[in-house]
């Protein structure tokens, strides 16, 4: 329950700051740019959703290693 909290939490801080940052962010832009097609609306919002997917997954799966690590530890 708690990992999927914050998974979630760091989807959306990660998406919104891509929307919110005027300059392309690896990994959405690169992706964006493969699939061809000119920098729109459409693409900024494609970009982020990869961007919150990618970099909430991996911060995520830091936090249950890190968590794992911790509780095996006890």
């Amino acid at each position: 329950m708690r990992d999927s909290r914050i998974l979630v939490a760091f989807f959306l801080i990660f998406t919104s700051a891509s929307l919110l940052i005027p300059s392309p962010i690896f990994p959405g832009n690169v992706l964006c740019a493969l699939l061809g097609g000119e920098v729109s609306w459409f693409n900024g919002v494609v970009g982020a959703f990869l961007n919150g997917v990618f970099y909430g997954v991996v911060v995520w799966l830091v936090f249950v290693g890190i968590s794992r690590k911790l509780v095996g530890e006890e």
